[in-house]
């Protein structure tokens, strides 16, 4: 038995659509949504009476997701990520590759997005850069250069 392939991540946030319409500006589209009551959900994650609201978001290419959750019982917890940086321990970030990295950025300094340092040059090979995006989320760049 292998893993067949990486399904999606989760991330947890508080506004759940100022994060739909973050993500829909860097390209990715609604999957489905979903609002997520006890039962199964339960059992799954080890709460009790969870409700929860979900937004599946597909990148274009139709190979990776993000599925955006707000809780709304119980309450999210732990800090606050908007204050942590870059090496905190735990999920550190979500890398997408783009083409036009500027006009990406621009974009989405219009959704409230911040760059984390500059937007740089590795090597010959890409120009990349980290925002911070709804909540604190980091979100990386990539543009493949040549």
């Amino acid at each position: 038995m292998t893993v067949q392939r990486l399904d999606n991540v989760a991330v947890v946030v508080d506004d759940l659509e100022a994060a739909v319409v973050f993500f829909a500006e860097l390209g990715l589209a609604v999957e489905g949504r979903a609002r997520i009551e006890a039962g199964f959900a339960d059992r799954t994650v080890g709460l009790e009476g969870v409700i929860s609201d979900i937004a599946m978001m597909r990148t274009p290419d139709g190979h990776g997701r993000l599925e955006l959750t707000k809780y709304h019982n119980p309450a999210a917890v732990g800090p606050d990520p908007g204050t942590l940086p870059p090496n905190t321990r735990g999920m550190h970030r979500v890398m997408f590759a783009v083409t036009g990295i500027d006009d990406v950025v621009a974009r989405l300094r219009g959704h409230g997005a911040e760059l984390v340092g500059d937007v740089v040059r590795y090597e010959d090979s890409y120009r990349l850069c980290y925002l911070r995006g709804p909540e604190g989320i980091i979100v990386a760049l990539a543009e493949r250069l040549g």
